[in-house]
């Protein structure tokens, strides 16, 4: 009897376990892949007349046909017997759900919008890049319209969205605010772009059309025979008809304006020939070189001797490269100089004759520029002050003035005509000065690898007069009786301009016309002779031109 009650017991515990936990199970659970009820017999007979050892306690668990189902938040799926029912009810997850909803379709309509923006900003910044073609750039660095080799940058970063495949910029842009902002400072600055740039070119018609009348260039001579490339070159004084040239094979050389052949070649330097300069009333040559030296010798030549050689001739590329030793027929080669003049410690870059022609300045890479006397040859004044190494020197012609060049990004102007020099500073470009020389009209201009030169005047040192700018590096410029300014470039153009910084003119150029390497100085002539170049230039490709440059009134008759 006691075990058939013990059986009675367990079956009603049973049932009531059963009951407490269909009554605790919700709809929500179920569908969730909660616990299932337990399955009890219809009646209690059957199962009491089974032995202890057949009864078994059928744990809940899923049934295999039902198809898994993620927990909801707060349940963690399991069927085990000492579960607990979610804290959340059906309802309030109802609701999240369609939160969720909400908040995923707005963010769909966030990025579509984004992406709309996107392709306007687009659109408005081809319309500037093809009515100008410049590059301009919005504070917030949205607007990039053109790279250096045309290649279009994008506004906005792509990103990829796991909701949409719509670019967008970022998550702090989503903000519909944000885009709209930044879509009215987009539109604001393309507004802004459209008149600048229509009265730019305006501009530019109207200053084209005061424009002088053209000048007329013309190659007339090449002067070739060096090994290297010619660093400078000169022209004589009024009447003698050559010119000379200063070269990195170690040599210099003077040649016959009219015949183009070498009448004498100078080889008593050890390092390269920077500069050239003629006495102005004797037949002497000033020099400097790398080996630390400057040099004085004699130029008397025979124009007159000898074979000349037509540039017009058909010349052999390799004649061009044969030993210097053994010149062209006719010509004379001098190694000895008539004075050395030393006490440099680096390079002589550039030499000049000081008014008189009694004493000679030297500009080198040792940061000094001395002033010798030519009789003597001992050092008469350093002229120190400069803060890196000096690339070029130049001395008025009538009065003792000399100016200096330095990478420094400055030139100064020495007076002689006191004891004690006087040193005035100009300041103005924002790379190494290469070359400052006098105009007539008591002006200097400069010229600098900023690409631009400047007209000074010696009373006012505090700003330019005029300002020429350029698309390369300038290197050792001249200026005319005349006051033509002409401006050899690296890029191997040479261009001549007014005072007032107006171009005049561009020599021309080609594959079979004019220097094919940087042009790297330039000379004018005072010889107004018919016919005869009265511009010289000497470039890197080891050769030397004259040119015919007639102004408009002569180009007229």
């Amino acid at each position: 009897m006691s075990r058939r009650a013990s059986l009675d017991e367990l079956q009603a515990r049973f049932t009531r376990t059963a009951k407490q936990r269909k009554n605790s199970c919700e709809p929500a659970e179920l569908l969730s892949g909660g616990a299932m009820p337990l399955d009890l017999p219809h009646s209690a007979a059957p199962a009491a007349s089974k032995t202890p050892r057949s009864l078994k306690i059928s744990m809940p668990r899923m049934r295999h046909h039902e198809p898994e189902q993620p927990a909801v938040s707060g349940s963690h799926g399991r069927a085990d017997a000492d579960q607990e029912p979610s804290p959340l009810p059906l309802r309030l997850r109802s609701r999240l759900n369609d939160l969720f909803f909400q908040i995923e379709k707005e963010f769909e309509a966030v990025c579509s919008e984004n992406a709309a923006l996107h392709k306007e900003l687009e659109l408005l910044q081809e319309k500037p890049d093809r009515e100008t073609g410049d590059r301009c750039d919005d504070t917030d660095g949205a607007v990039k319209s053109k790279q250096k080799r045309g290649t279009r940058r994008r506004s906005f970063p792509p990103v990829t969205s796991s909701l949409s495949s719509e670019p967008m910029t970022s998550i702090s842009d989503l903000s519909p605010a944000r885009a709209s902002a930044m879509y009215h400072v987009m539109s604001h600055a393309a507004q802004k772009l459209k008149p600048a740039y229509k009265l730019k070119q305006q501009t530019s018609k109207i200053v084209s059309s005061f424009k002088a009348a053209s000048v007329v260039c013309a190659l007339v001579r090449e002067y070739r025979g060096h090994k290297d490339g010619v660093w400078e070159v000169s022209a004589g004084r009024p009447g003698q008809h050559v010119v000379g040239t200063a070269s990195a094979d170690h040599t210099a050389c003077v040649w016959s304006v009219d015949s183009g052949r070498c009448l004498l070649q100078y080889q008593g330097h050890e390092g390269s020939v920077n500069s050239v300069r003629f006495h102005p009333t004797r037949d002497l040559v000033l020099t400097g070189s790398g080996d630390q030296t400057a040099h004085v010798w004699q130029a008397a030549v025979n124009i007159d001797s000898g074979r000349a050689m037509s540039s017009e001739e058909e010349v052999d590329p390799s004649d061009m490269y044969d030993d210097m030793a053994a010149p062209a027929e006719g010509s004379n080669v001098l190694r000895t100089p008539i004075l050395e003049l030393t006490g440099h410690s680096g390079v002589v870059i550039a030499a000049d004759w000081l008014a008189g022609a009694e004493q000679v300045v030297t500009a080198s890479w040792d940061r000094t520029a001395q002033l010798f006397d030519v009789n003597t040859g001992e050092s008469l004044n350093t002229l120190a002050g400069h803060d890196q190494e000096l690339t070029h020197v130049s001395a008025h012609p009538s009065h003792k003035f000399v100016v200096t060049s330095s990478k420094d990004f400055t030139f100064r102007l020495w007076d002689f005509r006191e004891p004690i020099p006087c040193v005035s500073v100009f300041q103005g470009h924002t790379d190494a000065v290469t070359s400052a020389v006098f105009s007539r009209e008591d002006k200097v201009v400069s010229g600098s690898d900023d690409r631009s030169c400047k007209v000074w005047d010696l009373k006012n040192m505090r700003s330019p007069l005029a300002t020429i700018r350029g698309d390369a590096a300038v290197n050792r410029l001249d200026v005319s009786s005349a006051n033509v300014i002409a401006v050899p470039f690296d890029n191997r153009h040479i261009r001549l301009y007014d005072m007032n910084g107006q171009r005049l003119a561009r020599l021309p150029r080609s594959n079979r016309l004019g220097h094919r390497r940087m042009v790297c100085s330039v000379a004018w002539s005072d010889d107004l002779s018919s016919g005869r170049p009265n511009l010289f230039s000497s470039g890197f490709d080891n050769t030397a031109i004259g040119w015919l440059i007639t102004p408009p009134k002569d180009s007229k008759d």
